[in-house]
């Protein structure tokens, strides 16, 4: 059998993406999800923000308050509605 290793699998990933700016998890959801779909941040459209907002949620784990959950989740929703609304226009076009 392998060795299982002592480090986790997230302490491996590297990206190509851009950075979120620093403290951006910390505002409103409606500025997280702003921010996120913008090509400033997500330069591949605003299922890359939503990648970036899953994997911080998965990240922080038991360490978010329940009130923070709740915002980052909150900002989820609104990042998936304008994901929807920019694949509705693709469609009509």
């Amino acid at each position: 059998m392998a060795k299982k290793s002592k480090k986790r699998w997230v302490a491996r990933v590297n990206t190509e993406s851009t950075f979120p700016p620093e403290g951006l998890f910390k505002k409103s959801a409606a500025t997280i999800a702003r921010t996120l779909a913008s090509r400033k941040v997500s330069p591949k459209g605003p299922g890359s923000g939503m990648q970036m907002l899953t994997y911080f949620i998965n990240r922080a784990g038991t360490g978010l308050t329940a009130t923070r959950r709740k915002e980052l989740e909150k900002a989820k929703e609104l990042l998936h509605k304008r994901i929807e609304r920019d694949k509705k226009a693709r469609e009509a076009t």
